[in-house]
């Protein structure tokens, strides 16, 4: 007997290709499940004309793919992990995640910087365009020469303004420039000890009811263990410290040769502050310890001073 599974997404090209993806795993998994894709515009595909974190909408690329999850004309939603705030609504669980792309930033060069293969090449006044108040503020703390600007946009919106007159170059995910095709535009993949990417980047995760035990049976089929538990670890770091688009925060963690490691960073807004966290631990270990090991060295370094200060200049 058939089964339907309805997916909720936002409708952009790369937002298509990772609930497509889920699609094509579910149905392998379980070949009498009929898959369908159901788009849906959010806040954040509709309000382009502000910059991210002054939209002060915490779910603005989920919220309404949430509300027909939760109104039962959905089964479950797919979404980047990066953008999914660290409180969900009640009864909304992240139910799984598949295996996580490259997690790291890249580079991407206009004409005028076609040389630059670091950011450490790029010549003084660069103009870089991110949306992203973490890679801007990082950006910075480490190469204050160079000139972040707010930009706007899909990937592929973002990677044409790079080549055009207002930006140098641009900053992005990794794995949306390679889930689209377009790594061939890279210039540089980014060193995590460079520039600590957003908890969840690079990976997508899977958010059903948590009531339902069918579209958690689909989704338990299909979770990358291992994803999972370090984006885990990575949102604990987000939720503890209140963070969102609207304060610079990274946060890795990962297992690299049996041993656990996460590296974490706060910021001021203008890189001018910076706390910096990196644990390690022998596996088999327990992530959520380690990334409360991780908020104590930021805390050592007054973190939370850092977003305190962030959060009163918006409301002044």
């Amino acid at each position: 007997m058939t089964e339907t599974c309805v997916i909720a997404t936002r409708g952009s090209q790369l937002a298509l290709w990772q609930a497509n993806t889920v699609a094509g795993t579910l149905e392998r998994a379980f070949p009498n499940l009929d898959v369908q894709v159901k788009v849906i515009k959010t806040t954040g595909d509709v309000t382009l004309d502000m910059p991210l974190h002054e939209i002060g909408d915490k779910g603005m690329f989920t919220k309404e793919l949430e509300v027909a999850l939760l109104d039962g004309s959905a089964d479950m939603c797919v979404h980047s992990m990066k953008d999914v705030p660290s409180e969900l609504p009640e009864n909304c669980v992240i139910a799984a995640m598949l295996e996580r792309a490259d997690v790291r930033d890249v580079l991407v060069c206009g004409p005028r910087i076609q040389g630059a293969t670091s950011l450490a090449d790029l010549p003084e006044g660069s103009v870089i365009g991110t949306g992203s108040l973490r890679r801007a503020a990082q950006l910075s703390a480490s190469f204050p020469s160079v000139e972040p600007k707010g930009i706007r946009g899909n990937v592929d919106t973002r990677l044409e303004k790079s080549q055009g007159s207002d930006y140098d170059g641009v900053i992005l995910a990794a794995a949306g420039v390679g889930r689209l095709g377009r790594s061939e535009m890279v210039s540089c993949v980014i060193p995590v000890e460079e520039m600590i990417p957003a908890a969840g980047q690079g990976a997508v995760g899977i958010e059903v009811r948590a009531d339902d035990d069918r579209a958690n049976a689909w989704c338990a089929a299909i979770n990358d263990a291992s994803t999972f538990e370090c984006v885990a670890a990575e949102r604990h770091i987000l939720a503890e410290l209140g963070g969102s688009c609207k304060v610079p925060l990274g946060a890795y963690a990962r297992v690299v040769d049996d041993v656990a490691v996460i590296d974490a960073i706060v910021l001021s807004v203008d890189g001018g502050r910076v706390a910096r966290s990196h644990v390690e631990a022998q596996m088999p270990a327990d992530l959520i310890g380690l990334a409360d090991r991780a908020l104590g060295e930021l805390e050592k370094q007054d973190a939370r001073g850092i977003l305190a200060e962030i959060l009163a200049a918006e409301q002044e």
